[in-house]
């Protein structure tokens, strides 16, 4: 999308553009799918521990809610990556980023890429690496896990449905079809002991889980890893 010109092109572009995330901007509310109230509760959580001063990648950012929380919560430099939603198979574009990017005078970069095609050689390490809502899409896990912790140097942030915590067992449940939600790009549901084992192989040491604010009756939930 273009950079619009003047406030009422940016109000046009806003019409016509499907968000999945809400904001408030100057002067203006967006409603996506996903109520604000329910972000910024989200956001309260993962970014418990502050990104002051310190990098971030935000791998899967869509409409780019959490990237732009991390810059208005003084990360140094933010990189907001996707391509299943901008210009892959998922509904979404970046239209909505575009939007809100030109609306904030933002300075979050952006890269069009696909999860397996992160390279740290390419785009750097970053202290902060986000992996929101992503996880349980991927038909490999473990092999996008591993590409986001090519990229951290400190803290690891997962948000990803999770299931079978009953079980005293690292387990991940497989999703058939759209078992899921109706959604047929839902693979999987790792319980919290399976998510901490994976990341323990990529040499993470320190865990803390949340349940997702809102979903205290179902499995998602919130990983802070440490190196």
């Amino acid at each position: 999308m273009s950079a619009p010109k003047n406030g009422v092109s940016l109000m046009l572009a806003c019409t016509k553009t499907k968000f999945f995330h809400s904001f408030e901007l100057p002067n203006e509310t967006v409603h996506g799918l996903s109520a604000l109230d329910s972000q910024r509760r989200y956001a309260d959580v993962i970014f418990k521990h502050s990104v002051a001063g310190k990098s971030v990648v935000d791998i899967g950012a869509w409409d780019g809610f959490y990237s732009f929380e991390a810059e208005r919560r003084g990360a140094s430099r933010v990189l907001a990556t996707d391509h299943f939603c901008w210009s892959g198979p998922g509904w979404g574009t970046k239209d909505g980023f575009d939007y809100v990017h030109e609306r904030l005078n933002s300075k979050v970069e952006s890269l069009d890429v696909d999860v397996f095609d992160l390279d740290p050689k390419q785009i750097g390490t970053f202290d902060v690496t986000m992996m929101l809502g992503v996880l349980y899409h991927l038909p490999n896990p473990f092999g996008g896990l591993e590409k986001a912790a090519s990229l951290t140097k400190e803290l690891l942030v997962v948000e990803t449905h999770s299931d079978m915590n009953d079980r005293p067992e690292p387990v991940m449940r497989y999703y058939l079809s759209a078992e899921l939600n109706g959604d047929g790009s839902n693979y999987w549901g790792p319980n919290i002991l399976c998510l901490e084992n994976m990341l323990r192989e990529l040499h993470f040491t320190k865990f803390e889980t949340w349940r997702a604010p809102g979903f205290s009756n179902s499995g998602r939930i919130i990983m802070h890893a440490w190196r």
